[in-house]
């Protein structure tokens, strides 16, 4: 498929560039984005929580009451967890929530994700530009030049590019990542993709293994 290349203004350059039917219109597979979304947002939990339990919460070892004659239930420790003050019963403790997925699933995945932004018309292809000094206010200029200002949308550069990170790091709805650090979340939670001209051969090379 071809697209308009746009300049830093949003200005139409004249010239289209060929996204490869390999990475950008393949027949998507959901369950394959599903896995890898889950996988993302699994790495990202710390999976610190952690509850004391009856052996572990202070207080008395000695039987509370007798065991038979109370018209009760038998209690044997203050610290169980039917009582104020106890432990919690079977608590939460620290895990590991990251799981291992295929290479070849996660760039199905990725491929995928690509060809849906590619189907709803999301993928905007800029040449590339560079900022003399960082400044939030040289980025907003450039997302004002494209109208998405007021959407989620992310970058992806041939390379890293300081200047222009830096530039956008103040900007919640705004993300700049290189070609090799897209990953499927990224690609579905951004409502806009700008792929700048050096970006898109890595994109298809890492894709195409």
């Amino acid at each position: 498929m071809k697209v308009a290349v746009v300049d830093i203004n949003g200005k139409s350059t004249g010239r289209e560039v060929e996204l490869s039917a390999d990475v950008f219109a393949i027949e998507p597979n959901n369950h394959a984005v599903y896995l890898d979304v889950k996988q993302y947002l699994a790495n990202q939990r710390q999976g610190t929580h952690k509850a004391k339990e009856r052996a572990e919460v202070s207080g008395s070892t000695r039987k509370i009451k007798k065991q038979k004659g109370t018209g009760t239930a038998r209690a044997g420790s203050i610290k169980s967890g039917v009582f104020t003050g106890g432990g919690r019963i079977f608590g939460p403790r620290p895990r590991n929530y990251s799981f291992k997925l295929n290479k070849g699933l996660k760039r199905l995945a990725r491929k995928s994700a690509l060809t849906m932004k590619a189907k709803d018309n999301s993928i905007v292809v800029m040449e590339d530009f560079n900022f003399d000094t960082p400044k939030t206010k040289n980025f907003t200029n450039v997302l004002k030049a494209l109208g998405v200002e007021n959407k989620k949308t992310l970058f992806v550069l041939g390379g890293s590019n300081n200047n222009v990170y830096l530039s956008s790091r103040n900007l919640k709805s705004s993300e700049v990542v290189t070609n090799s650090e897209l990953s499927t979340y990224k690609i579905l939670n951004a409502n806009k993709l700008v792929l700048l001209e050096s970006s898109i051969e890595g994109i298809e090379s890492n894709l195409s293994k």
